[in-house]
C-alpha cells in the first residue's frame, strides 16, 4: 500500500509543479540551515571531550574580592595544586600551565637557520600530557616532559622548522639565552581538535625562574591549575560540593603566611569584606560556561550563542513547514473532487490521511537529500563565516546522521499532519455538489495567521541583524578615550637588550614618525594587575579600602603618543624623579573616594612596601574591547624599581603616507639592533577589530539566516498569491470587462497580504526589542536601539513581500479576460 501512496505522491508532485518546486526548495533550504547549525552545535559541545578521563578533570578557579573589586579567574596561586592533592584524597593529581609570552625559537642546520617568534608557548608541569591526554603522533606522553631541556611541539611547528625531517632529537634554541631544548614529542595540530587549551609548543615549567620564585605565593595569579579527581569522586556531585566547602579553611591555613609577607594579615583581609576562594569547574564546561571567568589561556565561547542558533534553526524549519501547510490547504479545491470520489468508492479516512502524510514524507525525503548536497557545497563558506574547521564527515559523528533522519520525519509530520486531517475532513456529498469547506473563512484566517507568523519571525531576524551591525559599528567608532588611528605597535621590544630608549629615539627621528613611546603593556594586549593600600580619604579614617589596579610601566612619551587626556596634575617628566610617582584614572580615584587625588599616596604591599605619590589623573579610557567596563587603572614610570614585567612595546604615532617606506626603514633599524629576533608589528586599530571578531562572525551568521528566513517566507507568499490569482481568475476577468484598471486588480490581490505583514511588523517589534536588549547586556558600553530600526526592518519586509506579490499579481491582472470567460 505504501508503494501506491508514493506513486500517487510522485504523480501529484509532477502535476502541481509550481507548488512542488516551492515546497521542496523551502524545505531543502530550511533543512540545510538546521543541519549546518547542528554541525556547529556539535562542534561546540565536543570541546575537551576527546581527553581520556575528561569527566574527572577540573580547572581550579579563584573568586577574589579586594575592596570594591571582585573578579573570577581561571588562575590560581602556584602552590594551590600541590596543596589540594596533599590534603584531599579525592584529588589524584594536578598539573599547571604558565604562559610566558612571546619569545624566539631558533633551529640551525648547518648554514640554514630558522628563527621565529612563537606566541602560543605554554610552560607546564612534567605530567601535563598525562592529565590532559592530547593525541601524540611521536614520542611518549609520560616521559616527553620529564627532563628540563625537553620540548614538545605540534605537527605544524615540526614542519615549520624541520620540513619533512624527523623532529625527534632535534635541538631548538629558546629565548635570548638560546637555551637548547631537545624535541621529545610531536602532537596533533590544535586545529584538528576541539580543545579549550590551544598551544603550539610545550616547555617544562622548571625552566622559568619567576615561577620558582613565587612558589610560596598565594597572591601571584599567573598559573592555571587543573586537577584530576578519582573516578568515584567525579561521579558524585555531592563529593565535589563537599570538597569545595573545605577549600576556605584550607586557604586560611596555607595562605596566611603569604598574606603576612605582603603586609596584609589574612584574617584582617577577610574582616574587611574581602575573599579569596577556590572553586572547581569541569573541564568539559570551560569552553561554553566561562563568560565571567578571566583567562588568557583558554578559548571561550558562550552557551547563549548555541541557544540563539538553536532557536533560529527551530523557527526556520517551522517556516519551511508552514509554507507546505499553507500551499497544501490553499490547493484544497483542486484535491477536493479526488477526495470526494475516493470516499464514495469506499476509501476510509485513515487511508486518505496516510496518503497525504506519504506525500509530505516524499517531499521531505527529496528535500533532505537536496539539503545534504547543499551542506556539502556550502560548508566551506559556513566555516569561513563561523570561524570553524568543520569537516563534512562530521555528519556521521555523534549521531548527527540519526538527527538528520529524525529531523526529516519530524518535518514531514510538522508539514503534513494538518493538511492530512484538513483535506480528509471534506464531506463527499458536498464536494461532489460543488460545495466544499475550501471557501470557509476560518481556513483563510488560519492561512493568514501562518503568514503572520512567518513574517513576524523574518522581521525579528532583520531587526536582530540590524542591531548587531549597529552595535559593531558603535564599538568601532566610539571614542575610547585615546586616538587609535595610525598607531603602530612594535612587539618584543624587550629583546633589544635594554636599548629600547635608544631605539625609540632613532625611530622618533624619522620624518614619518610624530611621536614614540616605550611601555610594558599595550591596549588590547593585557596589563599587569596588583592590589594596593590607598591613603585614607579622610584623616580620621584608620584604613582605606584596598584597591586592585591594572597597570603599565611607561616612559614620559606614552601619554602624548596615545593622546591620553590628563584632567588633573601632570604627566611623567624627565625633570622629576618619578620612580615613586603614579598617574591614576578617574575610575581609580572614584573607587578610592578621593575628591582631590593629587599628592595622595598608595602603598604597594609587595617589593619593599613602597609608597607611590599620585601626580596626575587621567580621563577614563578603555583598555580592552567594549565588552569590558573601564576599571581602576594606573601608569607607573618605567624607572620604578618595584616591578619587572619582562615585556616591552614601542608605540609610534605615524603619518598615514609612505607606510611602506617607513616599515622598511624600521625593520632595517630593528635588524641592526637585533638580527636574531624577527621584526613584528601591528596597527592598534587592527588589534581592536580582532577583539570583535567573534561578534563580527555572529553578525555575519545572523545576516545569512535573516536572508534565508525572509526568502523562505516570500516563497510561501509567492505560492499563495499565485493560488489566489488562479482562484479568482474569472473574477479578475469580469472586473476587467467592467473597466477595472491593472493597478486596481493588483491592489485587490495584494491588499489582504499587506495588512497581514503590517500585523506581523507590530507583533515582531516588542519581541525583537526584548531579546536584543538582552543580547546587548554582554556589552559594557552599548547602543540604545533606535526606533527607526523597527520601521526600516518592517518596511524592508513589506517591500520584499510587495515585490514578491507584485510580479504574480501583475501577471494575473494583464491576462486576457477572454481566456478566463470563454467557458462562461
Amino acid at each position: 500500500m505504501f508503494k501506491i501512496y508514493l506513486k500517487i505522491a510522485f504523480r501529484n508532485a509532477f502535476r502541481y509543479k509550481g507548488n512542488s518546486i516551492i515546497n521542496i526548495a523551502g524545505l531543502a533550504i530550511g533543512l540545510t540551515c538546521v543541519i549546518l547549525i547542528a554541525l556547529f552545535t556539535n562542534d561546540e559541545l565536543s570541546y575537551d571531550r576527546f581527553f581520556n578521563d575528561a569527566d574527572q578533570v577540573y580547572r581550579v578557579n579563584l573568586n577574589g574580592k579586594m575592596g570594591d573589586d571582585e573578579f573570577y579567574a581561571g588562575y590560581t596561586p602556584p602552590p594551590a595544586g600541590e596543596t589540594l592533592v596533599a590534603n584531599f584524597p579525592e584529588i589524584e593529581s594536578y598539573t599547571r600551565i604558565y604562559r610566558p609570552g612571546v619569545d624566539v625559537f631558533e633551529y640551525s642546520n648547518g648554514s640554514e637557520k630558522q628563527i621565529f617568534n612563537e606566541e602560543n608557548v605554554f610552560a607546564v608541569d612534567a605530567n601535563f600530557l598525562e592529565v590532559l591526554s592530547y593525541p601524540m603522533l611521536k614520542g611518549d606522553p609520560i616521559k616527553s616532559l620529564q627532563e628540563g631541556n625537553s620540548v614538545v611541539i605540534t605537527n605544524s611547528i615540526a614542519e615549520k622548522y624541520f620540513g619533512d625531517a624527523d623532529p625527534l632529537g632535534k635541538i631548538l634554541f629558546y629565548g635570548k639565552e638560546r637555551t637548547p631544548l631537545n624535541v621529545t614529542g610531536v602532537l596533533e595540530d590544535m586545529d584538528n581538535l576541539q580543545t579549550s587549551v590551544e598551544f603550539d609548543i610545550l616547555v617544562p615549567v622548571s625552566n622559568f625562574s619567576n615561577v620558582k620564585r613565587f612558589n610560596w605565593s598565594w597572591v601571584w595569579l599567573q598559573m592555571a591549575t587543573y586537577v584530576k579527581l578519582t573516578e568515584k569522586a567525579a561521579e558524585n556531585p555531592e563529593v565535589i560540593n563537599h570538597l569545595e566547602s573545605q577549600f576556605p579553611e584550607l586557604i586560611r591555613l596555607h595562605a596566611a603566611n603569604a598574606f603576612d609577607r605582603i603586609g596584609q594579615p589574612y584574617e584582617e583581609f577577610l574582616e574587611n569584606g574581602n575573599k579569596w576562594d577556590l572553586h572547581l569547574q569541569a573541564l568539559t564546561d570551560i569552553h561554553l560556561h566561562s563568560n565571567d571567568i578571566e583567562s588568557a589561556i583558554t578559548e571561550q565561547n558562550s552557551v547563549k550563542n548555541l541557544y540563539i542558533f538553536a532557536i533560529i534553526a527551530l523557527f526556520i524549519i517551522i517556516l519551511a513547514s508552514v509554507n507546505f501547510v499553507n500551499l497544501a490547504t490553499a490547493q484544497a479545491s483542486k484535491r477536493s473532487k479526488e477526495i470526494g470520489i475516493r470516499k464514495v468508492l469506499g476509501s476510509p479516512r485513515i487511508q486518505l490521511i496516510k496518503q497525504f502524510l506519504a506525500e509530505a514524507i516524499f517531499y521531505t525525503v527529496v528535500s533532505t537529500f537536496l539539503a545534504v548536497v547543499l551542506v556539502w557545497v556550502f560548508l566551506p563558506l559556513f566555516n569561513q563565516l563561523a570561524g570553524k574547521t568543520i569537516n563534512f564527515n562530521s555528519i556521521y559523528d555523534n549521531g548527527i546522521w540519526l538527527f538528520i533522519i529524525c529531523l526529516s520525519l519530524f518535518t514531514a509530520l510538522l508539514a503534513g499532519i494538518y493538511p492530512a486531517f484538513y483535506l480528509t475532513s471534506f464531506k463527499a456529498a458536498n464536494v461532489l455538489k460543488g460545495v466544499s469547506k475550501v471557501a470557509n473563512s476560518k481556513d483563510g484566517f488560519i492561512r493568514n495567521g501562518l503568514v503572520i507568523f512567518q513574517f513576524t519571525v523574518a522581521i525579528i531576524m532583520i531587526i536582530a541583524t540590524s542591531v548587531v551591525y549597529l552595535q559593531l559599528n558603535y564599538t568601532k567608532n566610539r571614542d575610547l578615550g585615546y586616538d587609535k588611528e595610525n598607531l603602530l605597535v612594535i612587539r618584543n621590544a624587550e629583546k633589544l637588550d635594554g636599548s629600547e630608549k635608544t631605539f625609540r629615539s632613532e625611530l622618533e627621528a624619522l620624518s614619518e614618525v610624530k611621536n614614540a613611546a616605550v611601555s610594558s603593556g599595550m591596549l588590547t594586549r593585557g596589563s599587569f594587575g596588583d592590589f594596593y593600600f590607598p591613603e585614607a580619604s579622610n584623616s580620621d579614617e584608620k584604613v582605606a579600602k584596598d584597591i586592585i589596579l591594572q597597570s603599565y610601566l611607561v616612559d614620559e612619551h606614552f601619554m602624548k603618543t596615545l593622546d591620553l587626556k590628563l584632567i588633573k596634575g601632570r604627566a611623567f617628566d624627565n625633570n622629576f624623579n618619578d620612580s615613586l610617582s603614579v598617574v591614576i584614572n578617574e575610575a581609580a580615584a572614584k573607587q578610592i573616594g578621593w575628591e582631590n587625588p593629587i599628592g595622595r599616596m598608595i602603598q604597594y604591599p609587595g617589593g619593599k612596601m613602597e609608597s607611590y605619590k599620585v601626580v596626575g589623573v587621567l580621563k577614563d579610557f578603555n583598555l580592552e574591547s567594549l565588552h569590558s567596563h573601564i576599571t581602576p587603572f594606573a601608569l607607573f614610570s618605567n624607572t620604578s624599581e618595584s616591578y619587572e614585567t619582562g615585556v616591552s612595546y614601542i608605540t609610534l604615532k605615524v603619518s598615514s603616507e609612505n607606510i611602506g617606506k617607513l616599515m622598511s626603514s624600521i625593520e632595517k633599524k630593528w635588524n641592526d639592533y637585533q638580527p636574531n629576533v624577527p621584526f613584528e608589528y601591528s596597527f592598534l586599530d587592527d588589534d581592536l577589530n580582532t577583539a570583535y571578531i567573534s561578534d563580527q562572525r555572529q553578525a555575519n551568521l545572523f545576516g545569512v539566516f535573516s536572508f534565508l528566513t525572509i526568502f523562505i517566507a516570500c516563497m510561501g507568499l509567492l505560492g499563495l498569491i499565485a493560488f489566489i490569482a488562479q482562484q479568482k481568475t474569472k473574477e479578475i476577468g469580469i472586473r476587467k470587462v467592467l473597466g477595472a484598471s491593472i493597478s486596481e486588480i493588483v491592489q485587490m490581490l495584494a491588499r489582504d497580504f499587506v495588512m497581514v505583514i503590517v500585523i506581523a511588523m507590530l507583533t515582531a517589534t516588542p519581541v525583537a526589542w526584548y531579546f536584543m536588549n538582552k543580547w546587548l547586556q554582554d556589552f559594557a558600553y552599548k547602543i540604545e536601539i533606535p526606533w527607526w530600526v523597527f520601521i526600516v526592518s518592517g518596511g524592508m519586509a513589506l517591500v520584499i513581500a510587495l515585490f514578491t506579490m507584485g510580479f504574480q499579481a501583475v501577471k494575473a491582472a494583464v491576462a486576457n479576460p477572454a481566456q478566463s470567460l470563454r467557458t462562461e
